[in-house]
């Protein structure tokens, strides 16, 4: 997130505002994206993932230490997005 940001030329007012997150938390996000550039330690790295149609479920996460994230067809982005962002606080 902190990357698009600073990619899309954006003030933080309309990055925020067009994606329905809170300053706040673009704050954070951005903070720990450039700790992470200076420290050398790059991009987040990728993980696997695999798509498999089960009971209505349309996405599924699975996190590190085993936390599950699922989401309905229609689910709130906002509220998926605050959620992540306690979860990685």
């Amino acid at each position: 997130m902190a990357a698009e940001y600073e990619a899309s030329g954006l003030s933080r007012e309309a990055f925020c505002a067009g994606r329905d997150l809170p300053m706040k938390t673009l704050a954070r996000y951005v903070v720990r994206y450039r700790k992470q550039q200076a420290s050398g330690g790059g991009p987040p790295r990728w993980v696997a993932v695999e798509v498999a149609g089960h009971g209505g479920i349309e996405l599924a996460v699975v996190l590190p230490g085993g936390r599950r994230i699922e989401v309905k067809r229609g689910f709130d982005s906002g509220t998926l997005r605050q959620l992540v962002a306690v979860l990685e606080a």
